[in-house]
């Protein structure tokens, strides 16, 4: 049986995120992963990857892949709070992600946060895109993780 992209995805992820940061969840779906630590269930603030709606992207004409770090409370104010320290310490990891790391709104939904990228239709049968997606979303875990857990950043 062929894995979904990202099965591949979480098993690559598996191999790229520091044992340090904690127990790396993952929950792989037909459109995304999201990952976490330490909890059995995915907490409201998680490492996410998905393929979302090319509207939400201007360069997109068909769809786009979203990765980075989300905040979904139900109240906006929460999501505001969780990405506070992330925004206090973005000089630690800005220049590490790039200019490609946004911080702001949730993309397609009101009151949600986060910091990622989008990448505008990406060609999701190129067997070498599960290594670049988790490559990536390795990277904002090990840029974030240290600043939301308070051990640097």
């Amino acid at each position: 049986m062929e894995l979904e992209l990202f099965d591949q995805v979480a098993d690559a992820l598996r191999a790229m995120v520091p044992a340090e940061l904690g127990d790396l969840r993952t929950q792989p779906r037909r459109w995304g992963i999201k990952a976490w630590f330490d909890a059995e269930a995915c907490p409201r603030e998680h490492y996410e990857a998905q393929v979302i709606s090319a509207k939400h992207v201007a360069d997109a004409e068909l769809l786009a892949v979203e990765i980075g770090f989300h905040a979904e409370h139900p109240n906006a104010p929460d999501n505001a709070t969780a990405l506070a320290p992330i925004l206090a310490a973005s000089a630690s990891w800005q220049p590490g992600l790039g200019s490609e790391a946004v911080a702001g709104d949730f993309l397609g939904r009101p009151g949600w946060r986060r910091v990622s990228e989008t990448w505008p239709d990406p060609d999701l049968s190129d067997p070498e895109v599960c290594f670049e997606v988790a490559d990536r979303l390795a990277a904002y875990i090990a840029a974030l993780e240290p600043v939301r857990s308070g051990s640097g950043g």
